[in-house]
Order: structure tokens, then C-alpha cells, then sequence
């Protein structure tokens, strides 16, 4: 039986005062076990929701779970998504408070950022290329405002994670953009070094063989519910490294070689 509307309002109640005030909630699945992903979305929907009506915009969209490795331990076996807001993107080269992001970690992309709309439910990924204006280096910030593992041993699944607008705390750009017509995407790699040390590598092709392929199947899902990808928003295609948990002190450095490095820095 599917979340009442008032259920999905308390719980995108929840998730944003859980983020507001910097301390986890209970899992969503913890009450509702037969919640299901349409559930899930719905409550993302309504965080949207509560997060525009006090004046935020949305600027673009995050996916998530594209390797299949992280798939399998989801028992999932599709990607998933979240919405970006104006208040979510930085700058390289920025710093930010620790604490702000509930058990945060690093996780190093690409960003699409769209010079047209993507509107088919056969979108291709000649289409996602043909539809973007350029490609940067982002890193995510990934936030959960539930806990990984509950005090009664529960461990959070991927409804619990799409509800919590697929884990997404901020988005951090830097270095350099490029036409995706100029480069092949599959071979841009990154170098993530926290204080100095590298922690994480990894090329561009372990995102579903290709980062624009995720844009693939985000515009073909928003196609069959009447949504689309606009031109102008940001989209990032999914991370290619592990994440790498942060900590107040931390200096973080991505470097993409040739398309740059830039820096973070956490207080």
C-alpha cells in the first residue's frame, strides 16, 4: 500500500530537519518497510517541494549508483537520482563547514551542463552529447541525513536513500570545461588527494562504460513521467571513485590533468 500524501509530507519534513539541524533521522523504511521507489521519489519530490517554497531554485540533477558494483550492494538494479538547488553549488577552490554535511564524503565526477532540453523517452547518448554545452570536473559532496545503520541493527536501503534526495549534499566545479565533442569522455581521469596523499583514482568509463550514459537513462525515466532535462541545469553523471569520508581540517585536491585541479577545503 503506497505512502499517503501526508505520510510523504512527514517524512520530506523529517529529512529537511534532520539537515537543518546537522543530526540524523530515523530511516523512512524503519516505519514503512513496504515503502516502495515510487514512494521514495515521492518524499524527494516533496523535500523539492519545501526546499523551493522558502526560495530555492533547481539547477540541475544528480545520479547516482551507476557501477554495478555499487548497484549490487543496493540490490538495485538501475541507477537513481536527486534534484540540485542553488544552495548546494560551490566554486573551486571554496571552504566548507564539516559539520553541515552529516556523515559527508567525496566523491569525484563529471558535470553535464546542458545547452539544450532532453525531452525523448529514446534519448541516445549522441543525444546527451549533441544536447550539452560543455563538460567539467565536479565533486560531489555526499550528505545522509539517515544513518547507515539504525540502533536497532536496521540498515538503510536505497528507498531510504532516494528519499534523502539520493544522498546529495553539495556539488563543487573546477578546472576546466570542455565541448564533449573535443574529448573522449571514457578516458578523463582524476586523481583525489586528501592532505597531500592520494586516496582514490579512477577514469570516467567505470561510470556505466561511458558518464553520459547515466544522463541517458535519467532523460528516458523523466520522459515517461512527463519531466525532461532543460537546457542550462547541470547534471552530474556519477561518481568514478570510491567515496572519501571528510573531516574538519581536511584539505581535498582533485586533479583531472588535462582539464585541471582545483581544491576544498574543510573547516
Amino acid at each position: 500500500m503506497p505512502l499517503t500524501d501526508d505520510q510523504v509530507v512527514a517524512e520530506a519534513q523529517s529529512l529537511d530537519q534532520a539537515e537543518t539541524s546537522r543530526s540524523q533521522c530515523r530511516q523512512s523504511t524503519s516505519v514503512y518497510p513496504d515503502m516502495t521507489m515510487d514512494d521514495a521519489y515521492a518524499v524527494q519530490a516533496a523535500w523539492q517541494g519545501i526546499k523551493t517554497g522558502r526560495g530555492e531554485r533547481v539547477v540541475g540533477h544528480k545520479i547516482g549508483l551507476t557501477s554495478r558494483a555499487m548497484q549490487q550492494a543496493m540490490n538495485i538494479t538501475t541507477p537513481d537520482s536527486g534534484f540540485l538547488t542553488d544552495t548546494m553549488m560551490y566554486e573551486a577552490d571554496c571552504t566548507l563547514d564539516a559539520a553541515a554535511f552529516l556523515d559527508g564524503r567525496l566523491e569525484v565526477e563529471l558535470a553535464f551542463v546542458l545547452g539544450t532540453d532532453l525531452t525523448s523517452a529514446n534519448t541516445t547518448i549522441d543525444d546527451v552529447l549533441a544536447a550539452t554545452d560543455y563538460v567539467v570536473p565536479a565533486l560531489e559532496l555526499i550528505a545522509a541525513r539517515t544513518p547507515r545503520v539504525d540502533n536497532n541493527g536496521r540498515t538503510r536501503n536505497v528507498y531510504d536513500t532516494i528519499a534523502d534526495n539520493a544522498a546529495n549534499g553539495a556539488v563543487i566545479t573546477g578546472g576546466q570545461k570542455v565541448a564533449p565533442g573535443n574529448i573522449d569522455l571514457r578516458w578523463v581521469g582524476s586523481i583525489l588527494y586528501r592532505n597531500g596523499i592520494p586516496e582514490e583514482t579512477g577514469l570516467a568509463a567505470a561510470v556505466l562504460d561511458h558518464p553520459a550514459n547515466g544522463i541517458v537513462w535519467l532523460a528516458k525515466r523523466y520522459a515517461s513521467i512527463g519531466k525532461r532535462l532543460e537546457a542550462g541545469q547541470l547534471v552530474l553523471s556519477g561518481s568514478f571513485t570510491r567515496p572519501v569520508a571528510i573531516s574538519s581540517g581536511d584539505t581535498f585536491r582533485a586533479d583531472y590533468g588535462p582539464l585541471g585541479a582545483f581544491e576544498v577545503d574543510f573547516t
